[in-house]
């Protein structure tokens, strides 16, 4: 497996152009690890005594701070910049120029006034958002113990400094909760343990020393004398020597590539896939209505300036501020879960996640292995396997691993068993044997040699086994009965330890040594497990209500990733291995992985490519991890989730970061974005349809007028009037319907519902014109202010009205009520509406004051829209299924 994690990094290390360097790197390093120590100081110009200080400081001149690259937050004015390339922006900019250049600064000024404050509320939440992610990067451990000295003539002493200051040839010191200061060659080591599930996702440590490796391995992660930055010292105590620092080492290698790359996400995609529908619209609609008003008015100019006033007509001008706002809500409602939301698109992809791929150690396990069974060889609980194991755990030399310290916290149990013995002697682990022995006696002058060890190697030294408490010989059926044991505990996810002992009756004062380890009795089974977090069988039921698919990419087995699906009841439909998904092409992966619940023993590129193969099948993908190895997987999904706990590299990776190891927070991060999607599809299909409404009335008005339905600086009040009434649906209610399962965007769905839906105004739109031409007299180019006026208050009241029918799928008002800021923002904007004749304002664009009877017939025209739209709606629904999803 070492070997496959290696190949596959070299290979990711290849990305962008890196392939050399990289591979000059692997070989670096298992050079450095099989070369002498004499010859290695000579490589590295320094000695056992370290450093002096004025070596230091020319090499950190050579090869810089020790830090890993990561994605630094951008200059506020860079933030700033970017958030103008917003699609919509770049639209309205483009119109706002169009504007300028033709004189209607009018427009120019109220297409201005939307962008910036979009602009601004997008760069104000965003900057906020990265200056709290800023402050969770720090690493676990910021200062190392190192020899240096003054000058050759005194001699080195051990001072500590700032990690970042390190340099290569510089020796240092290590202890338990160290954090690897870089690639390091152990000179000396003492019980030394590592954790580097943070490079392979394996939370079982691996012991270190100084002896050399096999002479035929070129797998850096086989070396046993080299530890790497980013993974830590769990145990022990060693004395190293640094050859690589910062960007140059196996982690920074990885982070170096790693940044940088993000595709785009299902939010940046359907964004892109509106504006475009928008574009498509302008193009069709602006030269039909510039050519049908030249042909019939005869001023180029004039129609030339009406049909730009339809273009900005027809474009939402608030949407980018209603994305953002409603953006900015879910980030503010989610970090009252302690939730800090980097990139503000993620939450809307939260919304649309259909699948969540997570990584098994510390998301979905508490990353801390338990002691789960203590089992004889009739498969009962025996408290004296279980004391058996405490002796053997608690008298071992030096700090205790993490399956000595599961042992030891059943302290209540074995009754403090240590009192009635003390330690004789120890014959320590190694992985040749892979079993570690304690000599201890309880005052009646015989020695115990209690041994704990792997199954197969213990087994090896024993004779004898203890059977319904009589010792037997260790016979071929008894063997076939541990071995069937054995692989029951391990189907079922349990590492598995075995017990065995041997009484000294007539001991002798000396060492003991390995050859004493000998003709042993079978006592019974020690099992422990990596157990899963209390919140994730409760967080996993969450999703699945939310019809969000699980699926767990991993590098640990597929014995203990079933273990753990099982006790937090996620059903295993199929599993794959990373051996597997190597041989595979990326057509058969995508066949295979929507059927597919497991993924194991993966290396950082499977999962990378397990997750766009999930993409190209059309889904939108979330990943939840917070190791180095989950970095890439981080940024190919959708949106990247981590904690902060996380190495940075992966802090940095991820779009959402939890401040709290709490799964729960990510139904609740499923059901905000949903509302977040549903209330900016909300705006897009009202201002859409509204506005595409307005196009047909004008085309049909155009032919036959002889003035303009409507003066441009006229629709671009209503517009504005209309955006400023959806400024309240980011706090508008959604339907429980609507929040059950995920919700994207559907570009052919919303130009389907503007065509069906938009025309409906235009029908009333038409009675409001004849009404006006036939009822009220204003047929002539001297009544056309009165003409325009009767459809500026119509046409601004029905579309805002209307929101309360487009809301919902129910029957507005009685079925589904809208909150009480969006009932006031409508109908603030009505009263508005019905004033604005009547004022100063209104006079400077070319209204007029309506009479009184006119507004019998506005009454009437209301509530049959209204009545007509809900039929519409209801055969709509019917026909296609469709309406806000």
């Amino acid at each position: 497996m070492l070997q496959k994690f290696y190949n596959y990094m070299l290979s990711f290390l290849s990305h962008k152009n890196h392939n050399d360097h990289n591979k000059q790197m692997g070989d670096a390093l298992v050079k450095y690890s099989k070369m002498p120590l004499t010859d290695l100081y000579e490589t590295l110009n320094t000695s056992d005594q370290g450093l002096l200080y004025y070596e230091a400081k020319d090499r950190l001149e050579k090869y810089g701070l020790n830090e890993i690259a990561h994605e630094r937050a951008p200059a506020w004015y860079t933030l700033l910049l970017r958030n103008f390339s917003n699609p919509f922006n770049i639209l309205l900019i483009f119109l706002a120029a169009v504007s300028f250049l033709v004189g209607e600064i009018d427009a120019v000024y109220i297409i201005s006034v939307m962008v910036l404050l979009s602009v601004l509320m997008r760069f104000i939440q965003e900057y906020r958002s990265n200056q709290a992610a800023e402050q969770l990067k720090a690493l676990v451990s910021t200062k190392a113990t190192v020899l240096r000295s003054e000058s050759p003539q005194y001699p080195a002493r051990k001072i500590e400094i700032e990690m970042k200051y390190l340099v290569p040839g510089d020796v240092v010191y290590l202890s338990a909760g160290d954090m690897l200061p870089g690639d390091v060659r152990l000179i000396s080591a003492k019980d030394v343990f590592v954790s580097q599930s943070a490079l392979t996702g394996e939370s079982i440590p691996v012991e270190k020393d100084e002896s050399f490796p096999s002479l035929d391995s070129d797998n850096p992660l086989d070396m046993r004398n080299m530890c790497y930055m980013g993974t830590n010292i769990l145990n022990g105590t060693a004395l190293g020597l640094i050859v690589a620092t910062g960007n140059h080492t196996f982690f920074g290698s990885m982070a170096q590539n790693i940044i940088g790359y993000r595709p785009l996400t299902s939010f940046d995609i359907g964004v892109n896939k509106v504006c475009w529908l928008l574009i498509r619209f302008i193009f069709v609609m602006v030269p039909i209505v510039f050519f049908l008003n030249w042909m019939t008015k005869g001023s180029w100019l004039e129609s030339f300036l009406f049909s730009l006033s339809v273009a900005v007509g027809l474009t939402p001008e608030m949407l980018p501020m209603i994305v953002t706002t409603n953006l900015a809500r879910g980030a503010i409602n989610m970090s009252k879960s302690k939730v800090v939301v980097k990139k503000l698109n993620a939450i809307q992809n939260f919304g649309a996640m259909d699948v969540l791929c997570t990584d098994k150690t510390g998301t979905l396990t508490q990353d801390k292995i338990i002691l789960d069974k203590y089992l004889n060889l009739e498969e009962e609980e025996s408290d004296e396997v279980l004391n058996y194991g405490y002796l053997n755990s608690f008298y071992q030399t030096g700090l205790k691993n993490l399956l000595d310290i599961a042992v030891l916290e059943h302290q209540e149990e074995t009754k403090n068993i240590e009192k009635n013995y003390r330690k004789i002697d120890e014959i320590p682990f190694d992985f040749t044997r892979r079993r570690m022995s304690v000599i201890v006696e309880n005052g009646s002058g015989k020695h115990l040699l209690i041994c704990k060890g792997a199954v197969e190697e213990l087994l090896q030294v024993c004779t004898n086994a203890k059977v319904n408490g009589s010792v037997v010989p260790l016979t071929t059926d008894i063997k076939a009965q541990i071995d069937r044991i054995k692989t029951e505990l391990n189907e079922d996810g349990l590492r598995v330890l075995l017990i065995a002992y041997k009484d000294i009756l007539n001991p002798e004062t000396k060492e003991y040594r390995y050859k004493d380890e000998s003709e042993l009795t079978v006592l019974g089974f020690l099992a422990f497990l990596d157990p899963p977090k209390l919140s994730a069988a409760a967080a996993l039921a969450n999703l699945n209500e939310c019809s969000v698919q699980i699926k767990v990419l991993t590098g640990d087995n597929e014995l203990v990733t079933r273990k753990i699906c099982n006790w937090v009841n996620l059903k295993v439909e199929a599993s794959l291995t990373g051996a597997q998904i190597e041989k595979l092409t990326d057509a058969e992966l995508k066949a295979l992985v929507d059927k597919t619940t497991i993924f194991t023993k993966l290396v950082p590129l499977q999962k990378s490519r397990v997750i766009a193969a999930l993409k190209s099948n059309g889904h939108t993908v979330g990943y939840l991890g917070d190791g180095i190895n989950d970095a890439p997987a981080l940024r190919e999904a959708d949106v990247g989730i981590s904690v902060d706990t996380a190495v940075d590299i992966a802090k940095e990776s991820a779009d959402i970061i939890m401040l709290e190891k709490n799964l729960l927070f990510l139904g609740q991060g499923v059901v905000e974005g949903r509302k977040t999607f549903c209330n900016i599809i909300k705006y897009i299909k009202m201002a859409l349809s509204s506005n595409f409404g307005n196009i047909f009335s004008i085309l049909g008005t155009s032919a036959f007028l002889p003035f303009l339905p409507m003066r441009a600086i006229q629709i671009l009040v209503q517009n504005l009037l209309y955006d400023i009434s959806q400024l309240a649906i980011p706090f508008d209610h959604v339907d429980k319907e609507f929040l059950i399962k995920p919700q994207k965007w559907n570009p052919g769905g919303i130009a389907k519902f503007t065509i069906f839906i938009g025309p409906i105004s235009s029908i009333f739109d038409y009675t409001t014109f004849a009404v006006m031409w036939f009822y009220f007299g204003a047929n002539t180019i001297a009544h056309q202010a009165l003409f325009q006026t009767g459809w500026f208050v119509e046409g601004l009241l029905s579309q805002t009205l209307i929101v309360h029918m487009i809301r919902t799928r129910k029957i507005p008002f009685i079925q589904s009520i809208a909150s009480i800021p969006l009932l006031l923002s409508t109908a603030f904007i009505m009263a508005i509406g019905i004033y604005i004749p009547y004022s100063y304002i209104g006079a400077n664009i070319g209204l007029v004051p309506l009479p009184l009877s006119y507004y019998p017939w506005l009454i009437a025209t209301l509530i049959s829209y209204c009545i007509l739209l809900q039929i519409v709606k209801y055969w709509f629904i019917r026909k296609f299924n469709y309406w806000l999803e």
